[in-house]
């Protein structure tokens, strides 16, 4: 043995009651669970007396596709006891990759994940072309554990080149990305992801690669994904943002169905002032199940924090009809912004059904102001925008407005989410029982100067055992490890049981939580991120190595790539 850990507070992720328990680690695996003083042998020794054992978290819905090129650890989603992510989801994937077309990709990756270009330039060195050749680019130097999709966009562009936005695909060319996807699934790739959302566009302004895919060609691929062992699918859509209509659930029925596989989207939001969209998915997802496919949504169990501009793209830009005035040229955008039928209309259509998910950033009274840049703007930081326009006996929306020109439109905004209310809390604690939901949609990895969601695993057990505990330790701990690791068809990981791969975290069940968010300038090119480390995490392990010592990274990396078949067992849609 090379570790027992003693006296834990062990949640095994079954959800299972809480017990004390002694638990050993050989060779980078759990060897032996027992009541505490039950194992003996020669072993470095821990004692956790009053901290909370539990399998590693698995984070299903990230995009640290480019960052674990320069961050092996996943910062900071490990700080807060995750241990396996998933990536290339939404169709977007940095391999396979045509030679040249770097530069295509990197612009993609900046507009629609947000990622800072000069750290894609810069933090990368690009020189892979087939997937395999991209994962072996990252085993042996990963910090957790990472598995990816294979993104449809990628595939689109190196069959098709530059046609891939605008063409069909013709037999041959599908043939061809049939193939290419089943080489891409052999060297290792979890499966196939898409997207098909509005929201997602390319660098040059135009529709990424797979929304230009017909329903065909879509379930064609899907049809490989069913040859082979242990893969999955996923996708992103309209509907996913704004409720499913009849064709897009026969849509995913046959998906789910084309691939043998579950389908999983990102993401349910839960808002209790539109309960109308969260009815009409919960009940696609039943549908699609009495019809024999298996759709899972993604949820958060937190309110994510993110910050807004009306100087840089972010989800304002996506409030129907935004989108042409936030992409006027700066002093074309402002005098548009000081016309008050312009900011009339802007309002009209931020609050019309047509603004989906998005309208839950219509809560211009709480929006809190940031970072601030004018003399005009001096004092604001960190003052509600009510409040503000209360003292000035304006508008609310005009004084956002009004405080957003004066600083050339550089403020940085907090909004004050509509969902964050009682209501809207009680709907998430019925989500999470429903079979077809499962936690997750952190997106970390992406539009990192904006938003940070890989700090929810701290957060929900913060929540769950000093705030609105909307369900229990072990329940959480359960939707956090097992849930995730079943749907992937993880082998041996989201337990602690012997045979399981020893990856695991230790917490104070009186301190986890999360630090406030903070801007830190710790990219490559000099470029900026949400960052918020983690509170009471006493250790995290990856494969039995130490890789988080109370709270801050140890820098070791026993990490390994998880490949399709090798590490991931074919789960079924029956």
């Amino acid at each position: 043995m090379d570790l027992i850990i003693r006296n834990a507070t062990l949640v095994d992720g079954t959800g299972a009651a809480a017990r004390l328990a002694d638990v050993a680690v050989a060779d980078g695996r759990v060897v032996e669970v027992a009541d505490p003083g039950g194992i003996v042998g020669e072993a470095e020794e821990l004692d956790a007396t009053g901290l909370v054992l539990a399998p590693g978290f698995v984070d299903p819905h990230t995009h640290y596709d480019a960052q674990l090129f320069w961050d092996p650890s996943a910062s900071p989603s490990a700080l807060h006891g995750v241990t396996t992510v998933v990536g290339g989801n939404c169709g977007f994937t940095l391999a396979p990759l045509l030679p040249g077309d770097g530069d295509y990709v990197r612009r993609m990756m900046a507009k629609v994940e947000g990622m800072p270009l000069a750290a894609l330039e810069q933090g990368i060195e690009w020189d892979w072309s087939s997937f395999g050749e991209y994962l072996d680019r990252l085993e042996g130097r990963l910090g957790v554990n990472a598995g990816f999709l294979v993104g449809h966009c990628a595939l689109r562009r190196v069959v098709m080149g530059p046609a891939a936005t605008t063409d069909d695909a013709t037999p041959e060319q599908l043939a061809a990305m049939r193939d290419l996807l089943a080489e891409s699934i052999r060297a290792g790739g979890l499966g196939f992801s898409t997207t098909r959302a509005r929201t997602h566009s390319d660098g040059d302004g135009v529709p990424v690669a797979s929304r230009r895919a017909t329903v065909d060609e879509l379930l064609e691929l899907a049809s490989v994904v069913a040859e082979h062992e242990g893969t999955t699918l996923e996708f992103a859509s309209d509907g996913c943002l704004d409720g499913f209509d009849d064709e897009e659930v026969d849509f995913m029925i046959a998906f789910s169905r084309a691939g043998g596989r579950p389908l999983n989207w990102n993401v349910l939001t839960v808002d209790s002032h539109a309960p109308e969209r969260y009815r009409n998915q919960l009940a696609a997802m039943d549908r699609c199940a009495a019809e024999g496919a298996r759709v899972v949504a993604l949820t958060m169990p937190v309110i994510v924090g993110m910050n807004m501009s009306f100087l840089n793209h972010c989800a304002l830009n996506m409030m129907p009809d935004w989108g042409e005035i936030l992409g006027l040229p700066v002093p074309e955008r402002m005098e548009r912004l000081r016309d008050p039928a312009t900011r009339r209309f802007m309002a009209e259509r931020a609050a019309s059904p047509d603004a989906g998910v998005f309208a839950r950033l219509t809560g211009w009274d709480g929006y809190v102001v940031g970072d601030t840049f004018s003399d005009e703007n001096e004092g604001l930081s960190g003052r509600r925008i009510g409040d503000v326009a209360a003292e000035r006996g304006t508008e609310v929306f005009d004084t956002l407005l009004d405080v957003v020109l004066a600083d050339e439109l550089r403020t940085v905004l907090w909004p004050g989410a509509t969902d964050n209310d009682p209501e809207s809390w009680e709907l998430r604690r019925l989500a999470w029982q429903h079979p077809a939901v499962m936690l997750g949609g952190s997106d970390a990895g992406a539009h990192l100067d904006r938003m940070q969601g890989a700090n929810y695993p701290t957060r929900f057990l913060a929540d769950c055992l000093r705030g609105r505990q909307l369900t229990t330790l072990e329940d959480a701990v359960r939707m956090l490890t097992s849930v995730p690791a079943e749907l992937f068809g993880l082998v041996d990981r989201g337990v602690v049981a012997p045979g399981a791969h020893a990856d695991l975290v230790l917490f104070d069940p009186e301190t986890v939580d999360s630090e406030l968010l903070t801007l830190v300038d710790d990219l490559p090119g000099g470029t900026s991120r949400l960052f918020a480390g983690s509170l009471g995490v006493e250790r995290v392990w990856v494969g039995g190595v130490e890789v988080v010592r109370e709270g801050r990274s140890t820098g070791a990396t026993p990490g390994t790539v998880v490949r399709s078949g090798r590490d991931t067992r074919t789960v079924s849609i029956g």
